[in-house]
């Protein structure tokens, strides 16, 4: 259905789309997607790599849609990013999910973006909160077992860690993931000066794209009448 829907915008726009769906939804349905969409950020990702624990890969969808992050990178060099759908709650249909093969395909990719890619590593010299949010920011976690691959950490432009106070020497994985990109985020939103930072044209296109996935048989209500 995603791919549908997302050839229809393509095909019709994104506002004529709106203008088909919006009388079938209710006000306050459409008031809570706009405001979603007021603060939901583009400049901030979070990118997990070799992740196999499907429990864990879907509380980071979980968290990164929570927080109100647009995007999601995962890396998989060996094992197939896969979700378990009773814990995503259905939080992946409203975030954008980019699959790489390998880490550094993803960081020079953001880093052509404008973004500045940091690596998560237990023991560096900087924490999470060193890192400069002034400019886009995308943090890169390993999986469970192994952390961050060597090949993922050369291609990162530093490395930072998710501060510890006690005995304990790591955190589960979507905890970290939570941790960290929730102190990113706040700290990216301060820095802006507003909730969320999408440009018009993304904007409305997730608003057409979000209209349809509210509304069963979207797709069909707008072949009949386009």
């Amino acid at each position: 259905m995603a791919d549908a829907i997302q050839q229809m915008i393509e095909r019709h726009g994104a506002d004529t789309i709106c203008r088909v769906l919006e009388p079938m939804l209710t006000p306050a349905r459409i008031a809570r997607i706009d405001t979603v969409l007021a603060a939901r950020l583009q400049s901030v990702i979070t990118i997990v790599e070799d992740t196999y624990d499907p429990r864990n890969a879907a509380a980071t969808i979980r968290t990164t849609e929570a927080i109100g992050l647009h995007e999601l990178h995962v890396i998989e060099p060996h094992q197939r990013f896969s979700a378990s759908g009773g814990v995503t709650l259905g939080a992946h249909k409203w975030i954008t999910m980019a699959r790489w093969p390998r880490a550094e395909e993803s960081v020079f990719a953001l880093r052509a973006r404008g973004f500045r890619v940091f690596a998560t590593l237990p023991g560096a010299a900087h924490t999470i909160d060193d890192v400069d949010v002034t400019t886009p920011v995308a943090v890169a976690f390993g999986n469970e077992r192994d952390g961050l691959t060597e090949s993922a950490i050369a291609a990162c432009d530093g490395a930072v860690g998710v501060p510890m106070y006690g005995f304990t020497e790591s955190f589960n994985l979507s905890v970290t993931v939570a941790l960290a990109m929730s102190r990113i985020a706040a700290r990216r939103r301060a820095a802006i000066g507003t909730t969320g930072d999408l440009d018009d044209e993304l904007r409305r296109k997730l608003r057409a794209r979000w209209f349809a996935l509210k509304i069963r048989g979207a797709i069909g209500i707008l072949e009949r009448t386009l």
